[in-house]
């Protein structure tokens, strides 16, 4: 007997409310008209029910129509599937929809996720349990449980939302990480699925991949994180007409090396400073005179820290850094804690960051850690096969008659692993 596999399939179907119809009237929305949404609707669910997934993660349901809501939960439903809607706050219109199929899990909880900021972004959080062993062949207690998020990121509509959008996913990993302390669940595979409306090139990527995270369709065609496999693939062509790669489906194993928590989040936010500094067209030298402002001497002050942090619209406004995340990073980069930042440590920290062989070696934590003196064996995920729909933006194209939405569809096979006592990021 083959072990099982699971699948997973995240797809932002494009809300009806901010489809438009044609280039000319730009105003022409799609929920004018009942006709063209059912149809194209319809159509999603009939390739949904098709392709039967394990895990449906949705992004764009229009929550604000009874009856498409309703097509979309008795479709799945009459299928199989446990179905969860959330809309997003402040009745934006539309929201998110996870359906896992009941010959494969149980749902052992629920969660909701309201970030209340900036977008009005929210997100959903699924643990469930196999309803069949993951093998038979193994031994002893293995358990049988995943974390299985969704979510939808901010848009960003230009750079000084990329805080935001970092803040998004650091809430979801923080929710995650209390959420297992607080039920006290051992290690587990954690799938992360949705539009993330960022590339492989941004720091919301990089911040994942900081984290243990691997791209599960990357992953499945040997595609690494360097700028020649940025653009080999792409599953979304936005309203400005640019195609790019934004919707993916995150794996985590459990006993993953990963960095702590709020480092990966300094260094990502470290990493907009520098990126917004040379935006400005500065160079080394004069990024750290700013930093300084009208301080004599060679060193940053705090003060200087943070009024140059407003001049670059990272902080000062609704959707920047708080004061305490400003703190946050302040402590980080004072690496010998004297209360000033000289040259050297604004180099390290922001302009050239690197850490030495005897911090790296302390920097990474495991899972595994919260596990000492547990005797239970943990498993994880090998991804088996990934595919986009339509297949032409596998090789980087978008086809002109795909209409069903302006995204792509992702779907991943996972098959069950036993893991080692740790292994590092790939």
């Amino acid at each position: 007997m083959t072990d099982p596999c699971i699948s997973c399939t995240t797809f932002n179907i494009l809300a009806p409310i901010y489809k438009r119809l044609d280039k000319e009237n730009q105003n022409r929305r799609e929920s004018e008209h009942r006709a063209y949404w059912l149809s194209r609707n319809q159509s999603i669910l009939d390739w949904l029910l098709y392709e039967r997934s394990s895990i449906i993660c949705l992004q764009e349901l229009w929550v604000g129509n009874e009856e498409l809501v309703h097509l979309y939960e008795k479709s799945l439903g009459d299928a199989g599937y446990i179905n969860f809607k959330l809309a997003r706050t402040n009745n934006r219109g539309d929201g998110l929809l996870t359906a896992v199929h009941k010959d494969n899990f149980r749902v052992l909880d629920y969660r909701q996720l309201l970030f209340n900021d900036f977008g009005d972004r929210v997100a959903q959080l699924l643990h469930v349990e196999s309803v069949f062993p993951f093998s038979q062949s193994w031994s002893g207690n293995i358990q049988q449980e995943i974390l299985i998020v969704n979510t939808h990121l901010l848009f960003p509509h230009d750079s000084s939302l990329s805080v935001v959008r970092l803040d998004q996913v650091y809430k979801i990993l923080q929710y995650v990480e209390s959420y297992q302390k607080e039920s006290n669940l051992n290690s587990m595979p954690i799938i992360l699925c949705g539009d993330w409306n960022g590339s492989k090139r941004g720091h919301v990527y990089k911040f994942l991949r900081s984290q243990g995270f691997v791209s599960s369709y990357d992953t499945a065609h040997q595609y690494t994180d360097n700028d020649m496999d940025a653009h080999k693939w792409v599953s979304h062509r936005n309203h400005r007409g640019n195609i790019c790669a934004v919707d993916f489906i995150w794996l985590l194993n459990p006993n993953t090396h990963r960095k702590p928590l709020k480092t990966s989040w300094s260094e990502a936010v470290f990493g907009i400073i520098k990126y917004q500094l040379c935006k400005a067209s500065l160079t080394e030298n004069d990024a750290f005179a700013l930093l300084k402002a009208d301080n004599k001497g060679d060193y940053i002050t705090y003060s200087g820290f943070y009024d140059a942090l407003r001049q670059l619209g990272l902080t000062g406004h609704a959707h920047g850094l708080s004061v305490q995340e400003t703190k946050d990073l302040w402590i980080q980069a004072d690496m010998d804690e004297n209360g000033i930042v000289d040259y050297e440590e604004f180099k390290q920290r922001i302009w050239d960051p690197y850490w030495s062989e005897q911090t790296e070696a302390n920097l990474y934590e495991t899972a595994n850690d919260v596990l000492k003196g547990s005797e239970e064996q943990t498993y994880g995920f090998n991804v088996k096969n990934a595919a986009l729909f339509p297949p032409e933006v596998e090789k980087g194209l978008w086809p002109d008659n795909y209409y069903l939405s302006d995204h792509a569809r992702l779907t991943v096979v996972f098959s069950p692993v036993r893991m080692p006592c740790s292994q590092p990021i790939c």
